[in-house]
Order: C-alpha cells, then sequence, then structure tokens
C-alpha cells in the first residue's frame, strides 16, 4: 500500500465550528477513498486562527515567525489540500485570504485540492466558484471540479434533499482521491543536498569550475 499526506487548512474562527466540521468531513470521505485505492493516508490539520497573529506578522515584516513557517512547509509539501473557509460578505474569510497572501505564489502548483466552504445561508454557494476557485487558479493549483458547499441547514436536518450534503461530500472526496492517485507523491528535498540547488549530477566542482571560466 503506498502512502500520502494531506494538509488540511480550517478558517473558522470559532471553536467549535462548523467549518472545523466540514473539514473534517471532506478528510475522513477523503481517506476512505484513497483506501480504496490502495492508498494509505496521512493528514496534518491545522486551524488558521491558532496562526492569526503569526500571520499578521508575516504580512507587517516578510519574515515567518517558526511555529508558522513549520506549518507552511509542512502544507506545501504534502500531496493535497483540503481547504475550507466561512464565508463573510459573500466571500471568502480575511484570515484565509492573509494565509493564501504569505504562500509562495508556485508553492502549490500541480498540487491536488478540494475547496470546501461553509456559511448561514445556501445563497453564498456560489461564493467556491466566483472567489475561492480563482485564488488556487492563481496559484497554479489543481482545484478539483466539485466544490463542497455547506449552510446552516444542511447541519440541521433541513438541507438539500436533491443533493445532500453527504452526497457532495462524498462526490468531491472521491475526484480528490483520484487525482492524489494520478499524481506522483511528493517527495521531501533535503536541502543539505547540493542536488537541491546545484542541479540533479552537479557538485561544487561543477560550480568552482564554472566560476573560473571553465
Amino acid at each position: 500500500m503506498s502512502a500520502r499526506r494531506i494538509a488540511v487548512i480550517s478558517a473558522g474562527l470559532s471553536n467549535p465550528s462548523s467549518t472545523r466540521m466540514l473539514a473534517d468531513r471532506l478528510l475522513a470521505a477523503t481517506a476512505r477513498e484513497l483506501t480504496e485505492r490502495d492508498i494509505e493516508a496521512t493528514a496534518d490539520v491545522f486551524e488558521l486562527r491558532d496562526y492569526a497573529h503569526d500571520i499578521t506578522n508575516n504580512l507587517l515584516t516578510g519574515f515567518a515567525p517558526p511555529a508558522l513557517e513549520t506549518m507552511l512547509n509542512t502544507v506545501v509539501s504534502a500531496d493535497a489540500l483540503i481547504v475550507v473557509t466561512p464565508i463573510f460578505s459573500t466571500s471568502y474569510s480575511g484570515l484565509f485570504k492573509s494565509f493564501i497572501d504569505v504562500l509562495d505564489p508556485d508553492a502549490l502548483r500541480g498540487t491536488p485540492v478540494l475547496i470546501g466552504a461553509n456559511a448561514g445561508t445556501a445563497r453564498h454557494s456560489l461564493a467556491i466558484d466566483y472567489a475561492i476557485r480563482p485564488l488556487f487558479a492563481y496559484l497554479h493549483a489543481d482545484a478539483v471540479s466539485t466544490g463542497v458547499f455547506a449552510a446552516s441547514s444542511d447541519w440541521g436536518g433541513s438541507g438539500d434533499d436533491v443533493a445532500p450534503l453527504g452526497a457532495r461530500v462524498d462526490k468531491g472526496a472521491r475526484e480528490l482521491a483520484e487525482a492524489i492517485a494520478r499524481r506522483a507523491p511528493v517527495t521531501a528535498e533535503d536541502p543539505f543536498d547540493p542536488a537541491s540547488y546545484l542541479g540533479e549530477g552537479r557538485s561544487f566542482g561543477h560550480l568552482l569550475g564554472g566560476l573560473a571560466g571553465e
């Protein structure tokens, strides 16, 4: 059985939060789908509210505090992402956007992403496509076609009878699992390996030779 690692980003502000509830459901469904494909999934789950001050400091100074740097390195080295944000004023939360702003623009290139969002009313369901998905298109991430939106009514038993939340979660998870299975596992790069900054097959001798004009 091969292994993949998923990073889960929850931008909920309260504790407990429906944002985290949706993130957990998406993760559980994705793990089940991967198991059916003989892939073992491990996950790192991050609540952005725990990093709010560090994210702000990064935006102000240009440097990530150690805890945030560790989190960012874990996120960008994952095989896939599950991201969930509450919808405020018809768009993603400010904390979620601030997190996106501290990412390197090329860090998520090609990474499969499952987008989730939640709000008090289903009228905000289109925010995934007109507000959130363009962020990941800009980052050149591979967002799966199904985004999962949950309104308050979806948790209370009076949600959409045509496409209930459970069915939407399963569909998004299936698409993410398929995207993960198609992609080669991400391998951690050793920063002390000369090949990581000199190029595969090259050594310091090549560098010195180049500097000497050889």
